[in-house]
């Protein structure tokens, strides 16, 4: 398989690291010279520093022979040119990256039309992320998988000596739970029940919603859950904008503050029902006067990540029900485990969940990174015909790095063990470190598939 990103930078990178694991012979283009230099020395990759809307490119890559074809650029314009251009000399599948508001309702019109097989939005899908995670009852940041039924949280242990010393076979805590993964110093740790939890650790946690729901009640050190009725954003750019525009049509208040006077010129004008402040939102006093500790939920979503951060974890500080932060480089990974902000949203790792199960079909029901993108979480229907269908858990002689947290059978959802035999129809929620996505993936593949490679490799030796 062959896959061409145009414009390496924090998605772009992102996106090659994560086909590289699933097997993809990955080629990079971007016309910044350092940025192709640092793509090189980072990862296996083939890398070009061009323009990739120049023909002569293009034709040089053969770009007929790429299966998919994925344009990133900061140039949305660009990026669906070239996604266009791409599939009508012969690539299999285009997925194009486009930001501007003012495209948003007209995506499937230019999807359609121009031959492009997806069109995505990642501040907009960003937003309806943050969004789902404001109206939820948790405190607890959470991801949901087969409709609802299995929900995965974080849980930072930060110093509490209930859980900091022990071992996770002796804490009660987790019952009905499963930890399927740790992060410890920005390093995913995929534990057994012998684990001793350390300071600042954050676990990964999978379970029925009744029971995530209990564990959040009872840990995430909220007396009281509440509902979210007014929200405080910080930065009207695209990722304001668009939350603003999700909050309103749910009847939340919504505050926005912003420096740049046309930005709040142009949110007045297209969501009037909000409220638009233009001023420094970084100061302290500015948000005393708009007394920000009546509001139920702050949103730091401005283009800086270190402002973002800091400023979420003032108002944490301060009381507010919920703090989060949205973000777009994996610079402060390491450290995010430490800060008390309850949830951290990275623009780049949501987008690339987001292709990623775009690229790898029916057979996928949804992804997501977790832990820093360390981790990957994914929603199986297991079919007739695939390696799991009709053998015990037992028996796939699975990775150390691979854990099947959940399973689906019509209404009935359980965790499943050892003697587990999967069925059709069933649907499998699996856990992977990113070094095992791809035997985590082959589970999944027909067993015929196997022979055909089998049958191939021996025809070509016979010739």
């Amino acid at each position: 398989m062959k896959a061409l990103i145009v414009g390496a930078g924090k998605l772009g990178f992102k996106l090659a690291g994560s086909l590289l694991t699933e097997g993809y012979e990955i080629y990079v283009v971007d016309n910044n010279e350092d940025v192709i230099e640092n793509v090189s020395n980072v990862l296996d990759v083939f890398t070009v520093c061009a323009n990739a809307l120049d023909f002569g490119v293009l034709k040089e890559l053969d770009i007929s022979t790429f299966d998919v074809v994925i344009s990133t650029t900061t140039n949305d314009e660009a990026n669906v040119i070239l996604c266009s251009i791409s599939k009508k000399l012969g690539a299999k599948y285009s997925i194009a990256r486009v930001r501007d508001p003012e495209y948003r309702r007209y995506l499937d019109f230019m999807s359609s039309e121009l031959e492009i097989d997806k069109i995505i939005n990642p501040d907009y899908t960003t937003a309806k992320v943050i969004d789902k995670y404001l109206l939820k009852k948790y405190q607890l940041y959470a991801d949901e998988l087969a409709g609802g039924k299995v929900k995965l949280v974080e849980f930072n242990i930060a110093q509490d000596l209930e859980f900091v010393g022990r071992k996770l076979i002796d804490l009660s805590a987790f019952k009905g739970l499963l930890v399927a993964a740790i992060s410890r110093e920005g390093r995913a740790i995929v534990p057994n029940g012998m684990t001793e939890l350390k300071n600042d650790d954050v676990i990964l946690l999978a379970g029925t919603a009744e029971d995530i729901e209990k564990f959040d009640r009872n840990y995430s050190g909220i007396n009281k859950v509440k509902n979210v009725r007014k929200v405080m954003i910080l930065g009207g750019g695209k990722v304001g904008f668009y939350l603003a525009s999700l909050l309103i049509n749910e009847g939340i208040e919504v505050t926005v503050i912003e420096i740049n006077k046309n930005k709040c010129l142009n949110i007045k004008e297209k969501l009037p029902a909000v409220e638009v402040i233009n001023g420094d939102g970084t100061d302290i006093n500015l948000l005393e006067e708009e007394m920000f500790h009546t509001f139920d939920a702050y949103v730091a979503a401005t283009g800086i990540d270190e402002a973002n951060l800091l400023m979420s974890l003032v108002v944490k500080r301060a009381g507010l029900y919920k703090s989060v932060a949205k973000i777009s480089r994996t610079n402060y990974d390491g450290i995010i485990d430490k800060l008390n902000i309850d949830a951290v949203f990275n623009t780049s790792y949501i987008t690339a969940s987001e292709i990623l199960k775009v690229i790898r079909g029916s057979d996928t029901q949804a992804v997501s990174l977790l832990l820093n993108g360390q981790v990957e979480c994914n929603e199986f229907i297991v079919k007739k015909g695939q390696i799991v269908c009709g053998k015990a858990l037992k028996d796939l002689d699975l990775p150390s790095g691979v854990l099947f947290i959940a399973v689906i059978r019509g209404d009935e959802t359980y965790v499943p063990n050892g003697l587990t035999v999967l069925k059709e129809g069933d649907r499998a929620v699996v856990f992977a470190t990113k070094k095992e996505v791809n035997a985590m993936r082959k589970l999944f593949r027909h067993e015929s598939f196997f022979q055909d490679v089998v049958d191939i490799i021996r025809g070509n030796n016979e010739n």
